[in-house]
């Protein structure tokens, strides 16, 4: 493959410091994910049971609302490359996910649900390209696995706590789900309130004032040649839903969902830094090659599991693969293409998730409807088997550190 716009380090050491906007878009992803991570692992069962949808439905929903989200995400990134600040375009997609996702108290029906988690994800996809970029923007590449792994962690420590808000208040206090879905509003104001007080721009000389089209590239062969292979990858990455799916089918109550959830997102909040930092010392392919290994085998084995304690098991080493590949892949990103295109880099890394997250929900779904759970996980395992092999031949063995802060 030709070469990405890769950068050379400095003779001087790296500033190693990640920063107010880190710390505070930090904060910002843990409150929100309490937020939304009270409400995500009641959905499958919302749908199921209260709403008597299948799971070619809960597919639907989920593949319908990340893949409208991810059409955004490349249009806000594209945005923010070219304005002078992309802290507003943050802030409106917290905002409208936070006002939005409550909603879900007052629904009726399975289209009422679409349109509330797709407009949901419309703020996720106006927020995500702008909020990477700017993490970016902000940190020295020395340590940008790091930064990213970092707000990775945090967010996942919010999916740990949301969901134990969630277990807590319907185990022990017997709210009803609906009054659920309106306490998560509560995290989502605190963290909007985070982002006016603690996120500040940072200037950056090279805004693209005067970038081309849309589609047009500049991005690297390597940057190009990374989007196919994690949108092949994402073909056999459908919604965690169905994960929760199969726990219901192998004996976990409804109630401890929330709980097994939460122990899912703790594993990925330990070990998202961790991955990222390494990934700083070691180069992003060899972590993403091991995660994206580790998804398959873990997919093999929730397919051919047959028992309760066997879903909390996988649960528990299923948040490995975030640490190895949620930050890292994020960072590699940033890697591979000049600043003044970081934005729109983002936007599309987060296109090729979302356009796979459609069609491979509604295959699994199809698959587990028609063939049993045990067929649509070998699915999924093999794209990730796949995709891993194929990440070898495209991403730079190590990355190259950049000057400052670029």
């Amino acid at each position: 493959m030709g070469s990405g716009h890769l950068e050379v380090s400095p003779p001087a050491p790296a500033r190693s410091a990640l920063g107010r906007n880190v710390a505070a878009l930090s904060a910002v992803s843990f409150l929100n994910d309490i937020s939304s991570e009270m409400i995500y692992p009641l959905i499958p069962t919302f749908l199921s049971v209260v709403l008597g949808a299948s799971a070619s439905a809960v597919g639907v929903v989920e593949g319908a609302a990340e893949s409208t989200a991810a059409l955004l995400k490349l249009a806000s990134g594209w945005l923010s490359d070219r304005a002078r600040r992309r802290k507003p375009l943050v802030l409106a997609g917290y905002a409208i996910a936070g006002v939005v996702r409550t909603l879900l108290a007052f629904a009726q029906n399975v289209g009422q649900v679409v349109a509330i988690r797709v407009t949901d994800r419309v703020g996720k996809g106006i927020r995500t390209s702008p909020r990477d970029a700017l993490i970016a923007d902000s940190v020295d590449p020395a340590v940008r696995g790091r930064a990213f792994g970092f707000n990775r962690a945090a967010d996942n420590a919010g999916a740990v706590i949301g969901p134990l808000i969630a277990f807590a208040v319907l185990h022990f206090e017997g709210i009803p789900l609906r009054r659920v879905f309106l306490l998560a509003s509560i995290p989502a104001l605190l963290a909007l309130i985070v982002l006016v007080a603690g996120v500040r721009e940072h200037p950056r000389a090279d805004r693209a004032e005067h970038a081309g089209p849309l589609l047009e590239g500049r991005m690297g062969a390597r940057f190009w040649a990374f989007m196919v292979v994690v949108f092949v990858f994402t073909l056999g990455n459908s919604t965690d839903a169905f994960l929760l799916l199969r726990a219901a089918q192998l004996g976990v109550p409804m109630a401890f969902a929330p709980l097994l959830w939460a122990m899912l997102n703790l594993v990925k909040s330990l070990s998202n830094t961790p991955g990222g930092a390494l990934s700083d010392r070691v180069g992003r392919k060899p972590l993403i090659v091991a995660g994206w290994a580790f998804y398959a085998v873990v997919y093999l084995l929730f397919g051919r599991a047959h028992a309760a304690w066997e879903a909390w098991a996988l649960f528990a080493v299923y948040g490995i693969y975030f640490g190895l590949t949620e930050g890292v892949e994020k960072a590699l990103v940033a890697d591979l293409v000049p600043a003044a295109r970081r934005g729109a880099a983002f936007g599309w890394y987060n296109l090729a998730l979302g356009l796979g997250a459609l069609p491979a929900s509604l295959i699994f779904g199809a698959i587990w409807d028609r063939a049993g759970a045990p067929a649509a996980f070998t699915f999924g395992a093999a794209m990730a088997a796949a995709a891993a092999i194929a990440i070898a031949f495209v991403a730079p063995a190590q990355q190259q550190r950049a000057p400052g802060r670029s």
